[in-house]
């Protein structure tokens, strides 16, 4: 917010330069009317002219922070609490559902981002009908956040004609980080052709276990297959690659998944972190990833007992607050793993998207459809009901609007 104080700062600046020479003016035209002189009547007379002018709209000098922050600030600034909410929800749209299904939902409620999941086949003119259809009903000024998983492996949602089947992340990391970052510069432009503006990739996490027994991530082949200093740097790669091409990436799962033996997605069980530090390398190859200026930061859905043992990673402002924004000094989107997973299935649904945001997150992840109006809902009330937690739900819309006009998707 450092860049909105200035830019008041200098408005205000501007304002007494104006308003300073008018209170002498008043002074001297004051002692000039007791004196009872004509020449000081004149005086006051041409000095109340040159009052009026300094007043005049014209001569008042235009400050404008015209940064995609600056845009960002004034964009949020003019929506209703219900629009700056719907920027914080991220909705699915699965392979076979029809894109109308999400049209209430963005036209009416709102909803800035679609999550495109499941295994869709059609090839890119097929995903690029879809994404077409949904940025249709987003504002012109205002458009999607349009994402998919596309790892590689077996995380690959988009396939069939245009799409190449892309190598597991473990196997990507036997390339060099320039073949890598030619490489996903390729996968980038099949994705922009299709409509996708952030791949929700790359895995940036270090397997420290068995691989076989680290179900989320060692077994599926979807990290580098490195150490953390190796993961970091092809992660680098992967990033600037979609960049090259105009997409957007979002590294994951903050801070890393490679030490639990559950997969979040579906359980609930073997999802305790108990080795991951502050200090260590496995965090600290995120941290490192972030040079190459990630659209977004996912957050893993597992609890880390050394970091905050009372809340996973998503909901906890001791990590997301404390340490990744101002430690670290991350002040772009952060956003969530899937709240619909079974690892979260002991919250209410309209209670994740307000604990994701009390933390310091900003943008809800949902995979399930079902879950999307819960979420804007409990969002919704808390934010008329508090507004401590409204000024968070700003300040995170100010954070994805910053993201949009950066990439051109906000205008």
């Amino acid at each position: 917010m450092r860049r909105v104080h200035v830019h008041f700062a200098r408005c205000a600046a501007a304002l007494c330069a104006i308003a300073l020479p008018l209170s002498f003016a008043g002074c001297s035209s004051s002692a000039s009317l007791n004196a009872g002189s004509n020449q000081s009547e004149q005086s006051n007379s041409q000095q109340s002219d040159a009052s009026h002018d300094a007043l005049d709209k014209s001569n008042v000098p235009s400050v404008v922070d015209d940064s995609p922050h600056g845009r960002a600030v004034a964009a949020v600034n003019a929506m209703s609490l219900a629009e700056r909410v719907g920027q914080l929800v991220m909705a699915p749209l699965y392979a076979g559902s029809d894109p109308s299904s999400l049209q209430d939902l963005i036209v009416n409620q709102h909803v800035g981002s679609v999550l495109i999941i499941g295994n869709w086949n059609s090839g890119t003119a097929g995903v690029a009908a879809a994404t077409s259809a949904l940025q249709s009903y987003a504002p012109a000024n205002n458009q999607l956040l349009m994402t998919t998983d596309q790892e590689g492996g077996l995380v690959q949602h988009l396939q069939g004609d245009g799409f190449d089947q892309m190598p597991s992340a473990t196997n990507q990391g036997s390339m060099s980080t320039n073949q890598l970052r030619q490489s996903a510069a390729v996968w980038g432009s099949q994705l922009k052709s299709a409509g996708i503006n952030v791949d929700l990739a790359p895995v940036v996490g270090t397997v420290t276990v068995d691989r076989a027994s680290n179900g989320p991530i060692g077994a599926l082949y979807r990290d580098f297959g490195l150490d953390a200093d190796g993961n970091a740097d092809h992660a680098k790669a992967f990033i600037q690659g979609m960049a090259d091409s105009g997409v957007g990436s979002a590294i994951k799962h903050y801070p890393g998944l490679g030490s639990v033996t559950g997969n979040t997605d579906f359980t609930a069980d073997g999802i305790l972190d108990t080795t991951t530090t502050l200090d260590g390398a496995e965090i600290g190859a995120f941290n490192s990833t972030l040079e190459a200026n990630p659209s977004m930061v996912m957050m893993s859905l597992a609890t880390y007992q050394a970091i905050d043992p009372n809340n996973p990673a998503v909901f906890s402002s001791a990590l997301v607050t404390d340490y990744l924004r101002n430690t670290v000094g991350f002040q772009g989107v952060i956003t969530s793993d899937s709240l619909s997973a079974t690892a979260l299935g002991g919250i209410q649904p309209s209670d994740l998207g307000v604990r994701l945001v009390e933390a310091g997150g900003d943008l809800a992840c949902i995979g399930a459809f079902d879950y999307v109006q819960q979420v804007l809902d409990g969002l919704n009330a808390k934010a008329a009901a508090d507004s401590a937690f409204a000024d968070k739900v700003t300040q995170s819309a100010i954070r994805v609007m910053t993201l949009k006009y950066s990439m051109g998707l906000a205008s």
